[in-house]
């Protein structure tokens, strides 16, 4: 089974930075698209970046240059560089997968902010 373990969240104030990292494991993780998702409280899972397995990556339209993802097959991890965080960044980040005949990015235990995730807090 794929397994996705997010970890980096914490409680920062606003400008500040953080990294959160998700490892993988139990899936080929080299042909895997993987993305960031997030959900605040109160509000509908929603995008924040993805990475294919050639390393082009698309980002919301809310990011506007601060957030990064990347990936490093060899450690089977992606991660995702949060600079000038702001309180409306306040969420729980999820981690996602999508093989290369999966129509959609999904946990590994359904849609994509279904899983473990790690809670990013943002004070003003």
């Amino acid at each position: 089974d794929v397994q996705l373990r997010e970890s980096g969240g914490g409680s920062v104030q606003s400008g500040g930075s953080l990294r959160l990292t998700c490892t993988a494991s139990r899936f080929p993780f080299d042909d895997h698209d993987m993305g960031w998702y997030r959900q605040g409280p109160g509000n509908q899972c929603e995008m924040v970046a993805t990475i294919n397995t050639v390393g082009a990556t698309n980002y919301a339209d809310f990011v506007e240059g601060r957030f990064t993802i990347s990936r490093d097959n060899a450690r089977h991890t992606t991660y995702l560089q949060l600079n000038n965080l702001r309180p409306s960044d306040a969420a729980k980040y999820y981690c996602a997968a999508r093989g290369p005949r999966e129509p959609a990015f999904t946990s590994d235990v359904g849609p994509p902010c279904w899983g473990q995730g790690t809670q990013v807090s943002v004070s003003s």
